[in-house]
């Protein structure tokens, strides 16, 4: 099974002396920030402050939570990401530092519930936001769902299109994908830096009614409930403390001047809540909204479909997925085979009818995967306490931040146990698959011919070929 190099990112042909073709370091310090910047802050900032809300009825308590998720969630999140990215050199995030810690079985359960709710979901809730902010100016009305409706099916086939031609970007050229990302992120922070100015402007001119009460409510606590880069031991901890700080700053602010223009129950009642906020504060200009909020769904497409692929090129690379999915363009060095899947896996997600279901599973699942993540930094403390370690965070910090993220998983558990024991049984379910499927030798010698003629076909095709195998994840 053939292993690229650590780390990717794509560029131009490169070759090590050995005319061996490979992933090639080309991600910029501001382009990691971007793409952290990017990915992070998606389309929930317009959307999920209305969640929050109408969990805790209570705009003191929305805020801090906010502040909270922000100042200790995503600061120790961070440092404990950037130890586990500078010693575990491996494109694939999550996936590669679960199979450095807990072997293969985990990390490929991980790649399982990957495959089938995290990565398409996410799309999934992309097109919804998208389908959302660009059909309210248009439908107001509940006599016009019908209309709503048929919209909303031409939003969605409007962002499979976008997915289609991101995913060509990204196949041609890391640079244009890395120019896109940046472009996008920064209308994205426009939009959000016009929205906090507006508030600011707002609670200027004496407008401080919504904050005359801050903690009234009522609430339940089980309601609150990275890649590859140049230099990747000076710029992965930078990237991460340049993007943090900025996305909580921008996702707290934005939070007070949603809260300082609209009231509660105006919250409550709008599912775009961004949108709400401009008919009040933008008047005409209004419109403009649900372009930024379309240009922040196709940022979030696009680091979906960059880290997407690198998961699913990891795992082929260790055995997890077909080999073919780990090939590389001869000349462009990027992973087609890995974007044409993320992409075809995506539009899939787009098709089924009732995707709200999945939505219900994914909050615990994901951070059940950072779980596993923080947990195998410990273990591989443990494991390899000598391993070469350029960033080493205090322990209380992992402990802390993994405390965090099993209260998270536990604590929605009394309210949805059966979106609980789904998941999991989802989760397990790739425990026959791996034995079956990847663990299994005994293979008919048709099955062999039929995958070899089919690689040799796509290779041709796609003008991919396999990379030098010069490092595995088992190797760590």
């Amino acid at each position: 099974m053939g292993s690229s190099a650590a780390g990717s990112a794509n560029g131009n042909a490169a070759s090590d002396g050995e005319n061996t073709v490979k992933l090639q370091r080309k991600i910029t310090l501001m382009n990691g920030v971007a793409l952290i910047v990017g990915t992070i802050i998606g389309s929930g900032i317009f959307v999920s402050p209305t969640g929050v809300y109408i969990s805790t009825k209570s705009v003191g308590l929305s805020i801090i939570i906010w502040c909270l998720s922000g100042l200790f969630l995503h600061s120790f999140g961070a440092l404990c990401y950037a130890e586990l990215g500078t010693s575990v050199t491996r494109s694939g995030g999550d996936y590669a530092y679960i199979y450095a810690a807990f072997g293969p079985l985990a990390a490929f359960l991980l790649l399982w519930i990957s495959l089938l709710i995290i990565r398409p979901t996410t799309q999934a809730i992309v097109a919804i936001t998208f389908a959302e902010y660009a059909a309210k100016p248009f439908f107001r009305s509940a006599s016009r769902r019908k209309m709503q409706l048929g919209f909303w099916r031409r939003c969605v086939c409007f962002l499979a299109r976008a997915n289609r031609l991101l995913t060509a970007i990204n196949c041609l050229s890391v640079r244009w994908a890395m120019r896109i990302q940046s472009l996008f992120t920064a209308a994205k922070l426009f939009a959000l830096v016009a929205i906090i100015l507006a508030g600011v402007y707002h609670v200027g001119t004496g407008h401080m009614e919504n904050f005359s009460h801050p903690f009234e409510g009522t609430y339940d606590v089980t309601e609150i409930a990275l890649k590859e880069l140049k230099d990747p031991y000076k710029n992965l901890p930078r990237a991460i403390w340049i993007a943090l700080p900025m996305v909580t700053g921008v996702y707290v602010l934005a939070n007070v001047a949603y809260f300082a223009v609209l009231s509660g129950v105006e919250m409550e009642s709008s599912p775009a809540v961004a949108l709400s906020f401009g008919i009040k504060m933008f008047g005409k200009l209004t419109w403009l909204v649900p372009v930024f909020v379309a240009l922040s769904t196709f940022g979030g497409v696009n680091g979906i479909l960059f880290t997407s692929a690198r998961l699913f090129l990891t795992g082929s690379q260790e055995g997890h997925l077909p080999d073919f999915f780990s090939y590389i363009h001869v000349h462009r060095t990027t992973p087609i085979p890995s974007l044409i899947f993320t992409c075809v896996t995506s539009l899939a997600m787009l098709l089924i009818s009732d995707i709200f279901v999945l939505i219900n599973y994914y909050g615990q699942i994901l951070w059940l995967s950072v779980a596993a993540s923080i947990a195998g930094m410990l273990w591989l403390r443990h494991k390899h306490p000598d391993a070469p370690r350029p960033i080493k965070v205090s322990t209380w910090i992992p402990v802390t931040f993994l405390a965090c993220c099993v209260f998270l998983v536990v604590f929605p558990i009394p309210t949805q146990p059966w979106n609980t024991v789904i998941g999991v049984a989802i989760t397990l379910s790739g425990v026959p698959v791996y034995y079956l499927f990847v663990k299994g030798k005994n293979k008919p010698g048709k099955y062999h011919i039929l995958t070899k003629n089919t690689t040799i076909i796509l290779q041709k095709l796609m003008g991919v070929t396999s990379p030098q195998a010069t490092q595995t994840l088992s190797q760590h």
